[in-house]
Order: structure tokens, then C-alpha cells, then sequence
């Protein structure tokens, strides 16, 4: 292919993947969270053909088992494979918090976890490297979700000159619970906001006792990526249950969330990781439930939430059903909770 070929065909590929986004007007690009369809056990390759084939405008490869080596020319391969389509990538990983009860040493130390990711991100040409601390176990025990917010602060840090030096910001998930957006503001604000942002996550807000608005209010001006997807909640007995859903099929006001999310964060995509089907209790009824959320109950963050559930509804959970045709069933559930979500995003955001 010579160059003028390979230019035509890049430019009439990036055109195609932001029709939509052109045609509706919308200030957002929207995306892939590769883990909204986990069950394909794709690597990084397919889960950018499959983007392309959606004509998304990026694709978030969101943990380091995705790749299949972290060499530099299989790298470089794969940052050209997604300019070919039109596509912008997101780099991200895990946890990188030695404190927490996620952390593994797979990767080395959490410095050396976190570098490998920042020069992935480099390679393949994503503005951040996402990271997380851990989940909602990390705020029991001794020192609560401050021992490891200080924890990933010192890692963080330790990583700040190969950071800005790579022209790599590092972006802080709040992830399955574990920090609150203050909590979360507040370590990327003793981390550096010059090179450290959120990535923010709407639905981990909701398991974190936060109402994604309002949360978005706090987070939204430091947000430098994004994992998203809608929440169901409802009443029970003991307090109130929250089910993900498609964007589009939950209690959350996502025309709302989407405007000011592109006036909070402009130029962040919307980065679709729907984990739906399935439900979780939040016994907030009972004392001992508050150990882990201390001085959150009078708040009027917890009123917006327990709002939420009073609006909401009950819905069914996804079960596969057992046998040889399971995964052809949760791969297609999971596509469809994904590919339904880019389609209200283009018609409503």
C-alpha cells in the first residue's frame, strides 16, 4: 500500500467512525470499554475490529491481559490497525495499590505495574493509563480507605516523571465501590492534578452510595476518562437493591448526565462497560452497614440515592442457560446490552 492510499483510506475511516456522532449532532465521542463484552475472550486486535465495525470513535483496553505480548512492534501494529479505522485507544489496568485486597504482583511492584502501563499507553497512543485501588472490602479493617488511598498516592507519585516525561496522564478509577468522589478528589488532589485525573464510573458511584449526578458534579472538571453504564435501584426490606443496566434502561437521567458530562469534561468520550444481569443488596437498614460509610447516612448525596431507589423498579436478572450454548448466550446478551447502549447514546447525548 503506498502512502496516498493508506491516507485516503485513514481519512474516509475516521469520517465513517464519527458519521453518527456528525449526524446527531452530539458533543461526545463514544466508545468501547472492552470488558462490556468480557465473555468473547477476545484480545486487543478483535476487540478493535469490533469497534470499528460499530464505527465507534474509540476503544478502551481496559486491563493488560488483553494484549498478547507487550512488545513494541505487536504494539505498534495495533496502534495502526486503529488508526486505519478512525479510532482513538484508551489504555488501562488494574489495581496498582499494594495495600489493597485486589493487589497481585503479577506485573512486579506497583511502580513497575503502573510504568508498564504508562508506556503501553505511550505506545498505542492513548492520553491516559488508567489504574485503580481496589474495591469496597479495602474500606473494613485497620485505617479504612485511607491507608490505601495513601498507599496508591505513593505509587502514583513514584511514577510522575515517567508519566509527564511520556506526555501519559494517569487516571484513577473509582472502582467497585471503594472511594466516594471526595475521597477519590482528594487523592488525585495530594497525587498532582497536572498529570493524575478519574476515570469516571456512574454505576460504581451507585455501589458507592452516590447518585451519578451529583457525583459528577464532584468529579467532572478532574475526569480525563470514562467507564459507564445505567443503574436500576429499588426498596426491599433491608434497604434497597442496584442492578446495571444498558444505558437508556435504568433509573439515571442519562440526557442529563451526558450534557454535563461534555460540559464538565469536554473532549472525554463516553466509554460504554455495561456489567448487567445481575443484582446486589445494599442493607443500609442495618447498623452494622454504615461501619464502611461513616458520616454518609445524613448526606445529601445518600438522600439523592435512597431517591433513586424509592423511583425505581424491580428488574430480572440474566441467567445463561446451562449447557453448550452458554457462552454463545452471555456473549450475545453482553453485546446486546453494549451495541443498545451506543444507540441511545447517539440518539439522546
Amino acid at each position: 500500500m503506498n502512502r496516498r492510499t493508506f491516507l485516503a483510506q485513514s481519512l474516509a475511516a475516521t469520517a465513517a467512525a464519527s458519521l453518527s456522532r456528525a449526524a446527531t449532532g452530539s458533543k461526545l465521542a463514544i466508545g468501547l470499554d472492552h470488558f462490556a463484552v468480557r465473555a468473547t475472550g477476545w484480545k486487543a486486535g478483535q476487540f478493535i475490529d469490533y469497534a470499528a465495525s460499530l464505527k465507534l470513535d474509540t476503544m478502551f483496553i481496559s486491563e493488560l491481559p488483553i494484549f498478547e505480548n507487550f512488545e513494541e512492534g505487536y504494539l505498534k501494529g495495533l496502534k495502526e490497525q486503529a488508526d486505519r479505522a478512525g479510532i482513538k485507544l484508551y489504555v488501562g489496568t488494574g489495581c496498582v495499590c499494594n495495600t489493597s485486597n485486589r493487589w497481585k504482583d503479577t506485573y512486579g511492584t506497583a511502580e513497575e505495574h503502573l510504568s508498564l502501563t504508562i508506556r503501553i499507553a505511550k505506545t498505542l497512543g492513548s492520553p491516559v493509563a488508567r489504574c485503580y485501588l481496589g474495591d469496597q472490602k479495602d474500606r473494613s479493617g485497620d485505617g479504612g480507605i485511607q491507608r490505601h488511598i495513601e498507599s496508591l498516592v505513593k505509587t502514583i507519585k513514584a511514577c510522575q516523571s515517567k508519566a509527564e516525561g511520556e506526555g501519559i496522564k494517569i487516571a484513577v478509577e473509582n472502582h467497585a465501590g471503594d472511594m466516594q468522589s471526595h475521597e477519590l478528589k482528594a487523592l488525585i488532589e495530594a497525587a498532582g492534578k497536572g498529570y493524575v485525573g478519574a476515570n469516571i464510573d456512574p454505576g460504581n458511584a451507585v455501589w458507592a452510595l452516590e447518585e451519578p449526578l451529583m457525583h459528577l458534579e464532584v468529579l467532572g472538571p478532574l475526569t480525563i476518562c470514562s467507564s459507564v453504564r445505567d443503574s436500576m435501584l429499588w426498596e426491599d426490606e433491608n434497604g434497597a437493591v442496584v442492578q446495571w443496566t444498558a444505558v437508556g434502561d435504568g433509573i439515571v437521567d442519562f440526557k442529563a448526565y451526558a450534557k454535563r458530562f461534555a460540559e464538565l469534561a469536554p473532549g472525554v468520550p463516553l466509554q460504554v462497560e455495561t456489567i448487567s444481569g445481575f443484582a446486589r443488596p445494599f442493607a443500609w437498614k442495618k447498623d452494622e452497614f454504615w461501619k464502611i460509610f461513616p458520616n454518609h447516612r445524613d448526606t445529601p448525596m445518600f438522600k439523592a440515592w435512597l431517591d433513586m431507589a424509592k423511583r425505581g423498579h424491580k428488574i430480572d436478572s440474566f441467567k445463561a442457560p446451562e449447557g453448550p450454548s452458554k457462552k454463545d448466550a452471555e456473549i450475545a446478551y453482553q453485546k446486546g446490552e453494549a451495541e443498545r447502549s451506543f444507540a441511545w447514546l447517539r440518539a439522546n447525548a
